[in-house]
This record gives C-alpha cells, structure tokens and sequence, in this order.
C-alpha cells in the first residue's frame, strides 16, 4: 500500500482487503453470537464480562461513529443509543441493567450500520486526511471488532451450560524445544512508525540498547507450572510479592482458573468440556501475580516488555526488527494458533515455521505472556485519533501483555501489538514465559 491514491491499482486493492477484512470480522462475530440462544445473549455470565448482547451493538456503534459519522459524514443512523455502548460511562457490572437493544434490534442495527460503511467504501479516497491514509481507520474498526470478539470468546469460556462452541485440536508437537535462548547485549528498534494499521501506543519507533539477557524457548507450560503447585507454591509468601501474597490469600488462588483436582491430577474446564490438563501445553488463565510468583520459584523473572519484544523481533544477521518473529509477512496456519481455529493453546514445539531467529518459540498466538513492564507511551507518543483507546491507561495500574492467544486474530496481532490488563486479570488468555540477567561472559 502506498499513500498515493491511484486509481485501479492501490486504491482499488486498498478497499478489495478493507471489505475482506470487514467481512471476515463479521463473520466471527456472528458465530460468537449465534451459537447462543436470546436468553444467553443478555445474560451477564461474570460481572467482568458485558453481556454478549452489548458487546454486539457496541462494535456496530464504534463502527458508526468512525466510519458511518466521522469517515462518511453521514447522519447518524441510532444516536440515542450513543450512551448506551460508551465503555467509559458504562461499567461492565452495570450494563445488564440499561436498556439495552434486545438481540434482533442488536443485529439488525450492525447490519444497517455495515451496509452504509460498504456504501461509503466505494467513493473514499485514501490521501484526504491522516485519519484515512492507508485506510487506518478501517483497520482501526476491524481490530476493534477483533478485540472484542476475543473478549467474547473469554465470556464463552466462563459461561455455564452445555458447550456450543467447537473446533478442531491444535497441531502435535513438531519439534522438541525448551530450555533457554541467549539474547546478545545490544541496541534494536522498538515499535513502528510504518506500519499502516498499527495503533498509537505501538508508535513511534525507537532505539532501545538492552544488556544480555536470557529467555525462555517456550512459554511456561502447564507441567512446569504443575511442579510449582506440588512444591507448595502458593502457600509460601516468599515467591509472592505483597500485593500479590494479599491477592492470593483474598482471592483463594490454589491453580490456574478453571482447573480442579481429578484424582491424583488436574482437569481444565474448557468451553464448557473438562480434559485432563496436558503438561507440555503453555498454562493459561493466570494473573500477573501468579506468574510473577512463579518466576520467583524458578530462580527466574518476568522479562520486560522490551526484552519480549527484542526477542521476538531482532534479527542478529541484519540488524533490523521484523514485522512477527518469522518474518514480515503475515501470520500463515504453519505460524501460529491464531484467529479461533483451535480452542486452546498448542503444545510447545509446534510451531517451528513461527521461531524467531533466535529460536524463541510460539511468541505469538497461544498464550497473552505477562511482562514485567507497566504500561506506558513509547517515547515520542501522541494520542491518536482519541486519548481513550491507550493514554487514559497509562501509569502503574495495568501490565503490559505480548503476542496474542489463540482468541486473538491476525489483524489484531503483530510484533509491536500492545495489550494492557491489571494484575489480578485471569479470565483472559494469559499465560507467561521468564527470563534473567545472563551471567559474566554470555
């Protein structure tokens, strides 16, 4: 793509994978929404989750202020509802209680919404204002759509009731890895300033120098993990932090979220099916504390952000930083467990197309991994289009997460991709790999 709009080339590919992408985006949407029943779509199954029907007629909303109003200069099409899907006037736990459009109204709304977005895609040009350049702001919707679809999935997984979601295993293991990756002091290049649809908080580029480090192959799996709860992990203080010990002791944590004790083992509840829990799979669905605590066990800590993402995009032989660990061409099915095709995090060693140059695997897709870092503007940040989508976020209360799960779609992922959560956060697809200061001569 370039930012030179010429007709019948550029411009006309430009909207080809604009509609492709809307498209594709819906489609999961329909599918997290459809395979429930009205009952289901307004119930609040966690008051961490918005009902299923809110996040539906939110997403068509956010379409129709970027796109329908800003985009196209349309009338609105339901600005009574403005309110009603604001994220930041309506607190999850409150939102079962508004009037919210029942499930056909919802439906018929993000319909409406997306056929004057399809209207208005065939005459924009994408050299008028920074807003459209490279078709940002339709970019900016998709991921956002993508996003919430995610957070949709986590709602399914807490849901109760017989499952309604299905999809093939993940792949076999490959290759075998583990252990550790040497990562060579020196300077790399941390984030974008060219990427088209990257978001304001993976902006601007910068040089950031980083001493030797070493990290793990893989993302803690759910056998290490095991090891930590059978060594008394957490019933001893002295792997917790404060406000970790304080969280653990509050909120009862004894195991990951959804798993139980199935004899002399654990099962792991997922989308509704309990499986005995698999020890070379990453863990999933523990908060920043417990990660924190267990890489204390290990000897170990949680690497920073910018370790993560030196890891996962330096190329020793050029220098440079790739768009994904593999390269930067978008992610293929040989790379990653991306965009909902499987249920659950793959085990370690599948995905060897995915390595980084280093050989750190499955960085992206399976697992969002904890970082150590808070969450915080990249030197040289400016909000844009709106201080709410990262700015209002910034400071000590949330942990940067990296790399996506396997809720997380393409679009939605890359290398410099930034997401954010607070530390006692399990519902989502967290899991983790850890790091340490390399030793004299590494």
């Amino acid at each position: 793509m370039t930012t030179t709009e010429r007709p019948g080339t550029d411009a006309e590919r430009l909207r080809d994978r604009i509609a492709a992408e809307l498209e594709r985006t819906r489609a999961r949407t329909a599918l997290l929404t459809d395979a429930v029943d009205d009952d289901d779509l307004v119930r609040q199954h966690s008051t961490l989750m918005s009902p299923l029907v809110w996040d539906l007629a939110h997403v068509g909303n956010q379409e129709e202020l970027w796109l329908v109003r800003d985009v196209g200069g349309r009338e609105p099409v339901r600005r009574d509802i403005d309110d009603l899907y604001d994220a930041f006037k309506q607190p999850r736990k409150d939102r079962p209680a508004l009037p919210l459009l029942p499930p056909a109204e919802a439906r018929a709304y993000v319909r409406t919404v997306r056929d004057k977005v399809y209207d208005l895609l065939d005459g924009i040009r994408f050299t008028d204002r920074r807003l459209v350049e490279d078709g940002f702001a339709f970019g900016m919707i998709v991921q956002h759509e993508q996003q919430h679809d995610e957070t949709m999935l986590a709602t399914h997984q807490l849901r109760a009731g017989a499952p309604v979601l299905d999809a093939p295993p993940p792949p076999e293991p490959r290759v075998d890895v583990g252990g550790e990756v040497l990562v060579p002091a020196g300077p790399f290049t941390m984030g974008t300033s060219t990427d088209p649809w990257a978001l304001d908080n993976e902006r601007p580029a910068h040089t950031v120098d980083l001493p030797a480090y070493r990290i793990d192959a893989t993302p803690v799996t759910n056998g290490q993990y095991r090891a930590f709860i059978a060594d008394g992990g957490y019933d001893q203080p002295r792997w917790w932090s404060g406000a970790g010990w304080q969280h653990r002791v509050e909120a009862g944590l004894s195991a990951p979220l959804h798993w139980r004790r199935d004899g002399d083992g654990w099962a792991y509840r997922r989308f509704g099916r309990w499986s005995a829990v698999r020890d070379d799979e990453p863990v999933v669905h523990v908060c920043w504390y417990e990660a924190q605590a267990y890489a204390a066990w290990a000897g170990k800590r949680l690497p920073t952000e910018a370790e993560w993402e030196k890891a996962a995009r330096w190329d020793p032989a050029t220098g440079r930083s790739r768009r994904y660990p593999w390269g930067d061409e978008d992610p293929g099915t040989g790379h990653a467990n991306l965009g909902q095709r499987h249920l659950w995090p793959a085990p370690v060693g599948a995905y060897p197309e995915g390595a980084s140059p280093l050989g750190v695997h499955q960085l992206v897709g399976d697992v969002w991994e904890w970082t150590a870092s808070t969450f915080r503007g990249h030197p040289g940040f400016t909000a844009f289009p709106y201080r709410e989508y990262s700015e209002v976020f910034f400071g000590d209360d949330h942990r940067v997460l990296r790399g996506g799960s396997f809720g997380t779609d393409r679009s939605a992922c890359r290398g410099t991709f930034r997401n954010w959560d607070y530390p006692i956060r399990r519902q989502i697809f967290s899991g983790f790999r850890c790091a340490r200061d390399a030793g004299d001569g590494e």
